[in-house]
C-alpha cells in the first residue's frame, strides 16, 4: 500500500474511533508526542487529547464527522495533509445542535507502528448552532435512545 493510502486510512480510522467512541483504538492513531488544537482547544499530549474525548464525548453525544478531499505530501518519514471536514453534533440531553465545516491541517510521522498522527487541528470555515427546542418535531435516534423535544 502507498503511504498515501496508508495515511488515508490512518485518518479514516482517527474519525471512525472518534464517532464509534472506541478510545482506545483512537489513542492508537497517534505518535507518543503527538499533539492537537481544535480551533483553539489544543492538547500537548495524546492521553490528554484521548480523555478530553472520553469525558467529553459520551455515548449520549452524536457525532458525525466527513472527510474529504485529501492533499497529503510525504517528505522520507514525515508528512502533512489537509482534509476538508464536514461534521455535526447532537447533545440531547442538552437539546443542542452543531454542523460546521474546516481545513484540518494535519503532520503524519512513520514509526515501527506505521504512519501516526504527530499533530492534527483545524480552523472552523463555519459553525452553525442550534437548539432542538427549536424544532419541535425533532425526533433524534441514536446509542442512547431515541429522544423527542416538544
Amino acid at each position: 500500500m502507498s503511504d498515501i493510502r496508508e495515511i488515508e486510512q490512518l485518518k479514516y480510522r482517527y474519525v471512525r474511533f472518534l464517532d464509534t467512541k472506541q478510545w482506545d483504538e483512537f489513542a492508537t492513531c497517534f505518535s507518543d508526542a503527538a499533539t492537537a488544537d481544535y480551533a483553539g482547544l489544543s492538547f500537548t499530549s495524546p492521553g490528554d487529547l484521548v480523555d478530553y474525548m472520553r469525558t467529553n464525548l459520551p455515548a449520549e453525544i452524536i457525532t458525525m464527522h466527513h472527510l474529504h478531499h485529501p492533499e497529503i505530501t510525504i517528505d522520507g518519514d514525515e508528512a502533512t495533509g489537509r482534509w476538508y471536514l464536514y461534521d455535526k453534533v447532537f447533545a440531547p440531553a442538552f437539546e443542542f445542535a452543531l454542523e460546521g465545516a474546516a481545513f484540518y491541517e494535519d503532520r503524519y510521522v512513520r514509526t515501527p507502528r506505521g504512519w501516526r498522527i504527530a499533530h492534527t487541528g483545524y480552523q472552523r470555515t463555519w459553525e452553525l448552532t442550534t437548539s432542538l427546542k427549536d424544532q419541535p418535531s425533532a425526533k433524534l435516534v441514536g446509542p442512547g435512545g431515541p429522544s423527542t423535544h416538544a
